[in-house]
């Protein structure tokens, strides 16, 4: 669990499904989530570290399970949503976070690469927000977070999947706002910069100086500093729960001002 975070009941009595969850930003955002009073089901690839999340959180006294989840996966995604209402009887929160990331500029990116980036990133978004929905609304409402990226809204030589992708993800968030407005179903995207994650980790240490990639890659913030993950899993909390009830189809950038300059 967060050693740091002392929960307030800010989510108390609510379900929350948050995907990606074994490690980096769900792994913070799942811990801090049930800290705060939710029920939460963790849907990963990675079962073993998926699993573990979901064991720390109960050993410290709070609700979570563990689905295994490829979000590219209709079937999938059908069964953790099915696995979360018969376990916890509805669901008020879904956290988009599953992704992946492939460092090519477009001419170098294959057609396979490219199609498992989108099916990830964005299908896999329009997936479980498409199979949440109509449990939400039976609900009374809820609030969707989706977590694209600041190579959602600028560009960069490289990433040419990345940005489709999490550009996609933007645009789908406001089309999902307005369409579920009237549903009391709200639908925002958070906006990562720069944060340290084991994905991230593992891109640097494959470059062949990690060190000048990471001075490389924080010159691009004011801050010139990584986040770690908590800091976007708070801004996941604040639009999840009811201080949010009038936001919707908004873009939280938390990226250490890298869009500011």
């Amino acid at each position: 669990m967060s050693k740091s975070h002392k929960g307030l009941g800010r989510l108390d009595g609510k379900v929350a499904i948050i995907t990606g969850a074994a490690s980096g930003i769900g792994d913070s955002t799942a811990r801090i989530f049930a800290t705060e009073g939710a029920s939460v089901v963790i849907g990963d690839i990675q079962t073993a570290l998926g699993e573990a999340v979901a064991q720390d959180i109960r050993e410290a006294g709070h609700q979570a399970d563990f689905v295994e989840l490829d979000v590219s996966s209709d079937a999938m995604v059908r069964n953790i949503v099915r696995h979360t209402v018969e376990r916890f009887g509805r669901i008020d929160i879904l956290i988009n976070n599953a992704g992946m990331e492939n460092s090519k500029p477009d001419i170098d990116t294959s057609e396979e690469e490219w199609d498992r980036v989108l099916d990830v990133n964005a299908k896999g978004t329009f997936l479980c927000t498409k199979h949440a929905v109509p449990h939400m609304i039976a609900g009374g409402g809820g609030a969707i977070v989706n977590i694209s990226s600041v190579y959602g809204i600028v560009g960069s030589p490289g990433f040419a999947a990345y940005h489709a992708s999490k550009g996609a993800i933007r645009t789908y968030t406001k089309a999902a706002a307005v369409a579920h407005a009237p549903h009391n179903i709200r639908v925002n995207s958070i906006h990562p910069g720069l944060i340290e994650t084991p994905q991230m980790r593992t891109m640097l240490n494959n470059q062949p100086d990690p060190a000048e990639a990471e001075a490389r890659f924080t010159a691009y913030a004011p801050v010139k500093r990584f986040a770690g993950p908590e800091a976007i899993a708070y801004g996941c909390l604040y639009l999840s729960s009811d201080e949010a009830l009038h936001v919707t189809g908004a873009e939280l950038v938390i990226d250490g001002g890298m869009v500011a300059w």
